[in-house]
């Protein structure tokens, strides 16, 4: 479907110092990075600060991964918005999604809500950033990230994103093997898209990396998703093997199904960067 050059993000998940901070941003580079992401969660770092002290360090693009937009007031997001793209020279990749954690909708005195709720609040905010960033006389407007899995982000995306990232519950449908739910969910994207298809970069979300089941670190993502470790062990963001049979089930990836772009979170930064030497 795609023979597009692979791009490889990773999200940080503490800052810490000014001076370790810029060291760690340094190495992710050297190890073969091409997107710096930040999340966004209460008890973590503040995504755009951590941006834009790492721009001077890095030639990487920088993204949000993602912000809880639901929660956003879309006049101070674009703000934000504005400012990290001018003080990144035109780097930021804005991502965005609903939210799934209710303790920071009640931190900032909102109803947590349906997750239809959550979607139509992310619409809204969306749309009232772009008409707020094409006021800007220099029209500072990054390219924007959507990231879930229900077929109504789906449509949602094929519609507004730039980039689409499938997260691992793109690989849960209860009764259906995680693959086969993956792939209808992709399918859900391309019928939705049209002729917007080929404008749209496909991201996978991956949450663990190892070389064995017995091995792979899956607390960070077990807890996100509440599913147990033998379901994640099937889904197609968890990545199992050597780095050179991972390699080739993302290659497989791109060629059926057009993922191009593939994000992995900061404790299996290293692990994957061996994946990374067999794809470049």
């Amino acid at each position: 479907m795609s023979n597009h050059p692979f791009r490889f993000g990773v999200s940080l998940i503490n800052v810490g110092s000014r001076s370790s901070w810029r060291d760690r941003v340094r190495e992710t580079e050297d190890l073969g990075y091409d997107v710096l992401q930040m999340p966004d969660h209460l008890g973590m770092q503040s995504p755009f600060p951590a941006l834009v002290a790492a721009a001077d360090v890095t030639s990487m693009r920088l993204g949000t991964y993602v912000l809880n937009a639901s929660v956003a007031s879309p006049a101070y997001l674009a703000r934000d918005v504005t400012d990290t793209q001018r003080l990144t020279d035109g780097r930021l990749e804005l991502g965005l999604g609903a939210g799934y954690m209710p303790n920071e909708f009640e931190a900032v005195g909102l109803p947590f809500g349906t997750g239809g709720e959550r979607l139509g609040r992310l619409e809204k905010t969306l749309s009232a950033l772009r008409e707020l960033l094409a006021a800007e006389a220099d029209v500072p407007v990054p390219p924007i990230m959507l990231a879930g899995a229900g077929d109504r982000m789906l449509r949602v995306g094929a519609r507004e994103a730039d980039i689409f990232s499938f997260s691992v519950m793109a690989g849960v449908t209860p009764g259906v093997p995680p693959e086969e739910a993956f792939a209808r969910r992709i399918q859900v994207l391309r019928e939705a898209a049209g002729d917007r298809l080929d404008k749209i970069e496909l991201n996978l979300f991956v949450a663990a990396v190892g070389e064995s089941a017995e091995t792979l670190d899956l607390s960070i993502i077990r807890q996100a998703s509440g599913l147990d470790d033998a379901q994640l062990n099937q889904v197609p963001g968890v990545l199992i093997g050597s780095a050179g049979e991972i390699a080739d089930r993302l290659r497989r990836y791109r060629e059926e199904y057009g993922i191009t772009y593939i994000s992995v979170l900061e404790p299996h930064r290293d692990a994957f960067a061996e994946v990374i030497k067999h794809l470049r």
